[in-house]
């Protein structure tokens, strides 16, 4: 047996005996998929491990993260610090080796996967950033932005609506650098893809302007890599069918029962002999191997060597572009840019307008900002008036016409963060937060900066009717751990939701902001980034009114009212629960002190979660869906008014 063909079995063995030692796992994928996976990362990817951040190398994503065992088999073998104990330790609880690959946590993942169609549409994130930075920065004697992102997804990847979604924008923008190998084996949990999935897949990928290729033999390494050279001279995104046996080598080689069972014991040595492994002992890896990978990687040694000079001359004959380059990478936002003028508004507006001026007086001294909306800047005023389109041919715009893809528009957001270079922001209506919720949730559980500027945030969307009014969205975020959102009640406190979101480099950042106008209160602005605070006392408050968004301006109206009738009252508004809920005890005590037990909340959506802060009193907000009608109306029509809080501060207080 040849050196590859070996370290392609080790790979399997490695892959089926974690999956076996867990009694827990899906042993399938890898032992099919282990041919191209050695493929890309011996023969076709830059990669070096003792420099896993390297910016110039080839991104690999397996889409299809249940198959995680291979991925880490291949981070074992090719060096990356996965140590043997940790196989050993599979699926166990505080092993870096978790049952789907988690980013962060294992050096060597560049993505967490596991929702099927997430990975895929997060490739062509980072294909996009590739593209985007090589037009900005490369130059015709320095090409410093050159690297590819592959990226191995399986049938039920293929069959996941997101996937559709990111492949149909990847075809249309032409992103040449994204090869994806799809691991075409016929089975699914259920049985045969035939009970549900009978479609062409490579017809439907040429439909979407890829160049499309057919591998029949999964185990052939040379037929493999001559795809991936072939799909490297394309103008199109790639995607390469290669046919593969699910379980390969074993007694369930074939069958459904191989996606996500261990092999079984006692079929482990005929399993083993079938692949010709000659090795007794469990979790080998062979001398020879060791060997080879060795050599592999001092190559991959070389190539970094050959780039960090190439980017030394780049630098000395383009410091400017140096510079702007190694920024774009830095995390870190200069806090003096949130300067008054950032702060400053001279009229009332809307939330939604407001989140446009802050947008393009951030785009004017952030070059790295790279984002757009999904068919909808007008109305979200998502655009960067002084920017460029990104487009094919025109890769160094930076605003993004995402399309009718909301599901993708996420996913592709946590790619472009994933890879650097770029602050990713994204925008729909809130409502349409449903449709990204997947991608979301795993923005949060990776810590990317990734900002979600939702508007038209509440009933006062009118006439669109309930189909378009978001009630339970709010709740529905506030309950993704790790996630900051911001629901700001006029033009200062979105320029506050913006600087913290822009500054924010280790977790996600929603805005939810108004269609309609909203007054500039007095004393919001920066206070807002604690979350929570005292807007205003109107007296000796015996009572608090608090509330988020839109409302601020209805229970300030409210207040005052009360307090010509001499009753104190607290206003505070409430931007991000998840701020305030971070601020030090004695802060929080402050602004909402235990023994003031009289509290109203008001917010035009659910009220779920407002029990915590208003244990005692009561709470104002939609208990049902909207209607279709003026956004005056609906708040008139859904008790949603100064006067309803006046009338339930009467109760509260006993006022006769």
């Amino acid at each position: 047996m040849d050196i590859k063909n070996l370290t392609v079995n080790t790979l399997r063995v490695l892959s089926a005996e974690q999956v076996q030692q867990a009694n827990s796992g899906h042993p399938g994928l890898p032992l099919g998929a282990a041919p191209m996976a050695y493929a890309l990362w011996a023969d076709q990817m830059n990669h070096n491990p003792k420099n896993p951040e390297w910016v110039n190398r080839d991104r690999f994503i397996l889409s299809a993260g249940h198959g995680s065992a291979l991925l880490y088999s291949l981070l074992h073998v090719f060096g990356y610090g996965l140590s043997m104990e940790e196989l050993k330790n599979f699926r166990q609880m505080n092993s870096l080796t978790p049952g789907h690959p988690e980013y962060g946590h294992t050096v060597g993942v560049e993505a967490t996967t596991g929702p099927l169609g997430q990975g895929l549409a997060m490739a062509v994130g980072m294909a996009m950033a590739e593209e985007h930075l090589a037009a900005q920065y490369n130059t015709a004697e320095h090409k410093i932005v050159d690297h590819y992102t592959y990226a191995i997804a399986g049938d039920g990847c293929m069959m996941e609506g997101i996937t559709n979604e990111a492949s149909s924008l990847a075809g249309h923008l032409g992103l040449s650098k994204l090869i994806v190998l799809y691991d075409s084996n016929d089975i699914t949990i259920e049985g045969s893809t035939n009970l549900a999935f009978t479609e062409s897949v490579a017809d439907r990928y040429r439909a979407l302007s890829w160049d499309v290729q057919l591998v029949e033999d999964g185990t052939s390494l040379d037929a493999i890599n001559l795809a991936v050279e072939k799909a490297k001279e394309s103008d199109r995104p790639s995607m390469i069918e290669i046919r593969t046996k699910i379980g390969f080598g074993s007694t369930k080689e074939g069958k459904a029962s191989a996606h996500g069972e261990p092999l079984g014991i006692e079929n482990m040595p005929s399993f083993k002999a079938n692949l010709g492994w000659a090795y007794e002992e469990s979790f080998t890896v062979p001398e020879e191997v060791k060997a080879h990978t060795e050599r592999l990687l001092e190559l991959q040694q070389q190539r970094e060597d050959a780039w960090n000079a190439l980017f030394e001359d780049y630098k000395q004959k383009n410091p400017e572009l140096a510079e702007a380059f190694e920024n774009a990478y830095t995390k870190e936002i200069d806090q003096s840019i949130f300067d008054e003028e950032y702060y400053g508004f001279e009229k009332d507006m809307a939330t939604r307008e407001s989140s446009g001026i802050v947008l393009n007086r951030l785009a004017e001294k952030l070059p790295q900002l790279f984002g757009g909306s999904a068919d909808l800047s007008p109305s979200n005023k998502s655009d960067m008036k002084n920017r460029e389109s990104f487009k094919r041919g025109a890769f160094g715009g930076s605003n993004v016409h995402f399309g009718v893809r909301e599901h993708a528009m996420g996913a592709i957001c946590n790619g472009l963060a994933l890879h650097g270079g770029v602050i990713p922001y994204c925008a729909t209506f809130l409502i349409f937060s449903d449709y990204m919720k997947p991608a979301i949730r795993l923005s949060s559980l990776m810590k990317q900066r990734v900002i979600y500027v939702f508007t038209h945030d509440s009933i006062g969307v009118g006439e669109d009717g309930p189909t378009h009014q978001p009630i339970e969205q709010m709740a529905m975020l506030r309950a993704i751990p790790g996630l900051v959102n911001f629901r700001p009640c006029d033009a200062r406190e979105t320029a506050a939701a913006w600087s913290f979101a822009i500054s924010h480099t280790d977790g996600p950042t929603t805005l939810a902001l108004t269609r309609q106008k909203l007054k500039n209160l007095e004393g919001t602005g920066r206070d807002a980034l604690q979350g929570g605070y005292i807007l205003k006392d109107y007296g000796d408050p015996s009572l608090i009114l608090m509330a988020s968004g839109s409302e601020v301006e209805l229970i300030t109206a409210a207040a005052e009212q009360l307090y010509a009738r001499d009753i104190g009252v607290r206003v505070v508004s409430m931007p991000s629960w998840e701020l305030f809920d971070q601020q030090p005890e004695e802060y929080k005590e402050a602004v909402l002190p235990k023994a003031m037990t009289k509290r109203i909340a008001v917010e035009a959506a659910s009220p779920m979660g407002w029990h915590k802060y208003v244990p005692y009193g009561a709470i104002i907000g939609m208990e049902g869906f909207g209607a279709s009608a003026p956004a005056g109306q609906l708040f008139e029509h859904f008790g949603i008014t100064a006067e309803a809080v006046i009338k339930c501060a009467e109760k509260l207080i006993q006022i006769d």
